[in-house]
């Protein structure tokens, strides 16, 4: 059995609403994980948690299902902000743990979909 991972990119940035925190803020992925098929061993802590990232984003097919899904919401956030402490961005870091917490907490829920009701 093979220890090597598929890492891809395919990246996208979601805006926070400045009153709230419902939605995504902008992921750290400007320098992600390229294309690859490496061994676990030889990839970086930072790409490790950048692979993180990418499983645990909510693809855009599945968005309306999931988008109220507390567990699923946290785990985006937290991954994000495993990354942005790992480069050293502690504020951005704890931007994403608070948005994280909110979600696990409720303090925090999905806005309505925008394409609805038009």
């Amino acid at each position: 059995m093979s220890d090597s991972i598929q890492v891809t990119s395919q990246i996208t940035s979601n805006q926070a609403s400045p009153k709230a925190f419902p939605r995504a803020l902008p992921s750290p992925r400007a320098t992600s994980v390229s294309d690859t098929t490496k061994p676990v061993s030889e990839l970086s802590t930072v790409e490790l948690a950048q692979a993180l990232v990418e499983r645990l984003a909510i693809a855009p097919d599945d968005w309306h299902r999931l988008k109220s899904n507390r567990k699923a919401r946290a785990g985006e956030q937290a991954a994000t902000a495993l990354v942005y402490l790992l480069k050293d961005q502690p504020q951005e870091a704890l931007a994403r743990l608070q948005q994280s917490a909110g979600w696990l907490d409720r303090s925090i829920s999905a806005p309505p979909c925008p394409t609805h009701g038009h």
